[in-house]
């Protein structure tokens, strides 16, 4: 898997209820052939970053198809929610 492409912007609570920030980020990934991901037209996975004290972490993904933008029911390994929070991590920091 490969973040290709994203995007990201913090999720406001106007009622400040919710302890921390929240952002959000929409990643293009690009999907080897062979994995049970595949899709010809490419994979988005929406992940919701939780920052509370100095340790991001994620609070929910999901991965869409982007062709119709269906929700599709596949969780992510560890290794690649290692990389995902990593990424988002990296680009939290540069803002």
């Amino acid at each position: 898997m490969e973040i290709t492409q994203f995007s990201m912007e913090e999720i406001l609570d106007p009622t400040n209820i919710i302890e921390g920030k929240r952002y959000e980020f929409i990643l293009d990934v690009e999907i080897d052939e062979d994995d049970e991901l595949y899709h010809e037209a490419g994979i988005e996975i929406r992940v919701l970053i939780g920052e509370k004290g100095e340790e991001p972490f994620i609070l929910n993904y999901f991965i869409m198809e982007k062709a119709e933008g269906e929700y599709l029911d596949f969780a992510l390994e560890d290794e690649e929610l290692e990389e995902i929070l990593a990424f988002c991590k990296e680009e939290m920091a540069k803002a």
